[in-house]
């Protein structure tokens, strides 16, 4: 599935008014935090990683994503692509802890 096509249908299922944008935010939080434990509890408390979960939640942020997005009129499409960017001009060559320790908070997206 494409971005944009992911974003278009995921919008389908947007409830809200003039609080979409605060509720999407407060969404990504909410959902972030649910996919962090996992991997919390997964890391320091002996739970097995369940995958199921870990899709279910790490879709649950992406539609918040998608959605401020969409609030927005930003296609889903573009976000993906100038990550990409930015980080090709930032690691040209792959990760490297010696560019990430020397790169300046501030740079260029």
């Amino acid at each position: 599935m494409e971005f944009n096509e992911y974003q278009k249908l995921a919008n389908r299922t947007l409830y809200g008014n003039e609080q979409v944008l605060t509720n999407c935010a407060l969404g990504v939080a909410s959902e972030a935090g649910e996919l962090v434990d996992l991997i919390k509890k997964y890391t320091f408390h002996g739970y097995d990683l369940d995958k199921k979960e870990l899709v279910k939640e790490m879709g649950d942020v992406l539609w918040y994503l998608s959605q401020i997005a969409e609030w927005a009129d930003i296609s889903f499409e573009e976000v993906a692509i100038q990550n990409i960017e930015k980080l090709k001009r930032r690691y040209p060559d792959g990760f490297s802890e010696e560019r990430s320790q020397k790169r300046t908070e501030h740079e260029p997206i």
